[in-house]
């Protein structure tokens, strides 16, 4: 019995450990067209106070876009941030930029 109450906690720390590796199986290089939903998240920037996000659903039936559905939404702007650019000869300059969203998506 004794054995069986350590090697539960110690297999379930092997399985989250394994979980954990770097390689992400989920990346793909094509959309299978023959049935799936392609989603493409884009956020631009409108002006100093207003950025746009735009959400793109490609609906894929038998290798034909079935339909294409898009969501476009104004979202306040990050403002600006200082950071230093370099050129193609190296030489480095201190400049302006705007910030940018970080995108997360969860999918059920």
């Amino acid at each position: 019995m004794l054995k069986l109450k350590l090697f539960l906690p110690v297999a379930s720390l092997a399985i989250v450990v394994v979980a954990c590796n770097d390689k992400n199986e989920d990346v793909t290089d094509a959309v299978n067209k023959s049935g799936s939903v392609e989603t493409a998240v884009h956020i631009s920037h409108i002006d100093t106070a207003n950025d746009e996000l735009v959400t793109t659903h490609k609906i894929w039936v038998k290798n034909n876009v079935y339909k294409t559905v898009e969501y476009r939404d104004t979202i306040p702007s990050l403002g600006t941030e200082n950071t230093v650019a370099e050129n193609e000869d190296g030489d480095k300059k201190s400049v302006s930029v705007k910030k940018d969203y970080e995108i997360y998506i969860t999918v059920k």
